[in-house]
């Protein structure tokens, strides 16, 4: 993994562009382009009302319940049962958000190479095919000769977050756009203009000019807890001025999207066209921006996916600066602290990020951090995982200088590091390999990586691997190359066998080697038997 963080394409997710989204993501987006490269998402912004308008809503259950019984069971008392059967009244709370809230329509241009395809519906056959009937803007354009670009329509959801015309909407709504306008719950349309955008976020920033007294909303500070009532808004197939109330299902939801996956779950019902609304907690306050729907048939399910306030705050800060969006760069291939990798370690707790490797003349390299590190604070903020990491560096500006808290060896040690700027293709680590004999207790057989062609000049080559043995269920693969096991280096097979000695002698049950697999590197905790 590298710091932007490899998405999990293994993900049961479907989507509407099937190409670019693992497989059950259904986006809000406009009309579902298929021709786009963009992601197309459906999104939620997370903002607050411009008035000191706010609503409580009744029937709010008390956190501390009466409990009888086992541990295990707990029961409401009679008021508190009375009070949960009571719904909260949206309908104050509709009316005060809905002029913030605007449909969004889209000209953006088509890939040549759908063109080529001369009147044949690239989705036919596909679950997605049903969404491109002959339904004016909704259904695109497939005429046209090889190589010939074209234009459609499309549609999405914004909303504003300042009165001189701001909006805030996702990334894939406006991607490509030639051409945007905005139409406001009282019917007016106007052109708008895109300021920035960010896709890691799928965050972009709008704005319209001739007034100075839009009505909008202000994002919220934090993200509500599971169980809060929540509205959504948007313009749902269409349908403009949409109103959905639901509650948070869950947070911190990693969808496969990218590295700083961080999604609030949502039940109230969103659709495609969606894409780019806010949903409200119930003082009015955006918490979230619609972005995603789990979806098998491309509909709603009740799965919806939220960029939360605190995230679009800070991008739209900086789009509204400077049109694009810094992040800070450490240069590190990390991992997750699994829970046999921290046994390999002696840790009592599997949490921070496990670095890999340092990519070469990066900040990391030249602060010193090593493979085998794990990272578990960033400025005193305790880092839970690699993903987290991730987050945490992006969200500094690049040359800001932070420091580290690390696990070397087992012991605690601290580093100062200035930041790069993450750049769209980072770098990428040079290729390196390792070898070995039969060790018929894993379930490979390794040669000396310098007795194997492409293999490299050092560690252990895998020529076989069982796939139900030991190896093959880590997921190793002939031509993966072992580089070190614990902290010894390997060259032969009798290395290989004396590593895991040692660590069955010091009590473990694994021990940490250090993987190359198509010139990346990674950890696995191999099992010492």
């Amino acid at each position: 993994m590298s710091d932007d963080y490899e998405e999990a394409a293994s993900r049961n997710l479907a989507c509407c562009e099937a190409k670019y989204q693992p497989p059950n993501i259904a986006r809000s987006e406009r009309s579902c382009r298929p021709a786009l490269k963009s992601r197309l998402l459906i999104g939620t912004a997370t903002l607050a009302l411009a008035t000191s308008f706010i609503v409580t809503a009744p029937g709010g259950i008390a956190q501390a319940l009466a409990k009888q019984g086992s541990p295990q069971s707990v029961l409401l008392s009679e008021g508190q049962a009375a009070k949960s059967t009571q719904m909260p009244n949206f309908v104050d709370l509709a009316k005060v958000l809905k002029p913030a809230v605007v449909s969004v329509r889209v000209k953006a241009e088509v890939e040549p190479q759908l063109s080529s395809l001369q009147g044949e519906n690239p989705l036919k056959g596909t679950p997605f095919e049903k969404f491109f009937g002959p339904f004016g803007d909704q259904s695109p354009s497939f005429k046209g000769g090889p190589g010939v670009p074209h234009t459609q329509r499309g549609q999405g959801s914004a909303f504003f977050i300042s009165a001189d015309g701001y909006l805030v909407t996702n990334n894939h709504v406006v991607d490509h756009a030639v051409d945007v306008e905005i139409v406001m719950d009282d019917g007016t349309t106007m052109p708008a203009k895109v300021i920035g955008a960010d896709p890691k976020t799928d965050i972009a920033l709008l704005k319209v000019s001739g007034r100075e007294d839009f009505p909008f909303v202000k994002l919220s500070d934090a993200t509500p807890p599971v169980g809060s009532w929540v509205l959504a808004m948007g313009n749902p197939f269409g349908l403009g001025g949409t109103v959905t109330a639901g509650i948070v299902s869950a947070k911190g939801r990693d969808i496969g999207n990218g590295p700083y996956d961080d999604f609030i779950q949502i039940d109230a019902p969103v659709n495609r066209g969606n894409s780019g609304g806010p949903t409200f907690d119930m003082k009015g306050e955006v918490i979230g921006v619609n972005t995603a729907i789990f979806s098998p048939s491309g509909g709603n399910v009740g799965i919806a996916f939220d960029i939360p306030a605190p995230t679009v705050t800070k991008v739209v800060a900086q789009l509204r600066e400077k049109g694009r969006v810094d992040r800070g760069w450490l240069g590190v291939q990390v991992q997750p602290v699994t829970g046999p990798i921290a046994d390999s370690l002696g840790l009592k707790s599997a949490h921070g990020a496990l670095i890999s490797s340092p990519q070469p003349d990066s900040p990391a390299a030249k602060a010193g951090l090593k493979s085998g590190d794990i990272i578990t604070e960033v400025d005193g903020s305790e880092i839970k995982d690699a993903r987290d990491l991730a987050r945490t560096i992006a969200g500094f500006a690049p040359g800001r200088r932070v420091s580290l808290s690390v696990l070397r060896g087992g012991k605690p040690e601290s580093l100062s590091v200035d930041l790069g700027e993450l750049k769209s293709s980072p770098k990428t680590l040079a290729q390196t390999s390792s070898a070995g004999d039969e060790l018929a207790k894993l379930g490979l057989k390794v040669a000396p990586a310098a007795s194997v062609e492409g293999a490299g000049d050092t560690g252990l080559a895998i020529l076989e691997v069982e796939p139900d043995g030991p190896a093959g269920e880590l997921g190793l693969q002939a031509g993966d190359v072992i580089k070190q096991v614990g902290n010894e280096k390997v060259a032969t097979a009798s290395d290989l066998q004396s590593a895991l000695a040692k660590a069955k002698k010091n009590g473990r049950k694994h021990s940490l080697a250090l993987v190359q697999h198509d010139k990346t590197d990674h950890y696995i905790a191999l099992p010492v038997g």
